[in-house]
């Protein structure tokens, strides 16, 4: 069984690909929003190297560590990967282009909340830093609020927070 998600509205939509052969387009309505689209099935070649490029990206992520996203009442448990250079953390929305969407309907965390910069020092170490973004409600580091512009390190086991979320930063395992 494969899911593809409606364009419109996010509602999944379930079926039995092996019904189907690579390279034929099969047009789904959603259930939801009565929304007419259509997919193309992949052909093996492109999706093996589509998977080969998730991998490589999957593993040049994990390099830097990851942020969790603490469950509460807006957000379920979530853990966004870090890269190299800056990483854009805020609340998801459709259309909205960040590089570490939160799945949450907290509505005190904005679009683009804070930035967590990893830079390398001169030993070859990840260094990490985090930048409110202009937010509306601030952004916490360890229960101290950023000042405007302001950068902070931060480190392993830190707990930063974005409205009513709470992110807690796992550096590089050596």
């Amino acid at each position: 069984m494969k899911r593809v998600r409606c364009p419109k509205c996010d509602h999944y939509i379930i079926f039995d690909e092996t019904k189907y052969q690579p390279g034929q387009t099969l047009v789904f309505k959603c259930e939801e929003c009565h929304k007419e689209f259509s997919i193309r099935m992949g052909v093996t070649k492109l999706a093996a190297r589509r998977a080969q490029e998730e991998t490589y990206e999957e593993e040049k992520q994990a390099e830097y560590g990851y942020i969790t996203v603490v469950e509460n009442v807006f957000a379920f448990r979530q853990e966004l990967p870090l890269v190299l250079g800056d990483n854009e953390i805020g609340r998801y929305c459709k259309g909205t282009e960040i590089s570490n969407p939160v799945q949450t309907s907290d509505p005190s965390m904005d679009r683009h909340h804070c930035i967590v910069n990893v830079s390398l020092n001169k030993n070859g170490q990840p260094v990490y830093t985090v930048m409110d973004n202009e937010s509306d409600r601030g952004t916490y580091v360890m229960d101290e609020e950023l000042k405007k512009k302001e950068k902070r390190r931060i480190h392993d086991g830190d707990i930063i927070t974005c409205g009513a979320t709470t992110l807690i930063l796992h550096e590089k395992e050596e």
